[in-house]
């Protein structure tokens, strides 16, 4: 343990830079969206101040949004057409996404807002609603104290390539595959 403390103490002195993270939860597992709401939480914590895009989903029953809407310091916009599968068309899934990607920018050139969640975002790269070069752009354009949080299946390489820290969520199992029902508080 002596060594494990000193090898982790010398990489906590070696990082110097003090700047916003670009964080990317992607994968096929459960909980992408989950861990980026418990960034919120901690951000809400320490008084920051955050907005929440929503790319895709399109209900606004779900429990995180009734929690978070009540707190002052969070913008949230629910601005998806449903799943793709749902909706069965794509010019008006590709107008949504144009549509949140407005909110999106403003909120990414804001400095006053420490942190932006872009949820279920990298469908809208996947289905090249939107144009990724653009979208990379204005990430990298943003202030530099603000954190970003990507969400999303299918992360496209250059997503990977331009986020500090990136987690793919792997499906062991799911409920659902045994029949059980969506529940309220564990999947909205």
């Amino acid at each position: 343990m002596q060594r494990k403390k000193a090898v982790i103490d010398a990489r906590i002195a070696a990082a110097r830079d003090a700047r916003g993270v670009f964080l990317l939860h992607t994968g096929n597992g459960k909980g992408k969206s989950s861990a980026a709401f418990g960034v919120l939480a901690r951000a809400l914590g320490h008084g920051m101040k955050a907005v929440v895009v929503q790319f895709v989903k399109s209900r606004s029953d779900t429990g995180e949004e009734a929690f978070f809407r009540k707190q002052p310091n969070v913008r949230w916009h629910v601005m998806g057409e449903g799943f793709t599968w749902e909706t069965q068309d794509a010019a008006k899934d590709a107008a949504a996404a144009t549509a949140a990607w407005a909110v999106a920018k403003a909120a990414l050139a804001d400095p006053g807002v420490d942190l932006v969640i872009l949820d279920e975002f990298t469908y809208a790269l996947k289905y090249r609603w939107l144009d990724g070069d653009a979208v990379l752009a204005a990430f990298r354009a943003r202030p530099a104290r603000q954190h970003l949080v990507v969400t999303g299946r299918a992360a496209p390489p250059a997503l990977i390539e331009a986020a500090d820290t990136v987690t793919e969520m792997r499906l062991i199992k799911h409920a659902f595959q045994a029949g059980i029902q969506a529940m309220p508080g564990i999947e909205w």
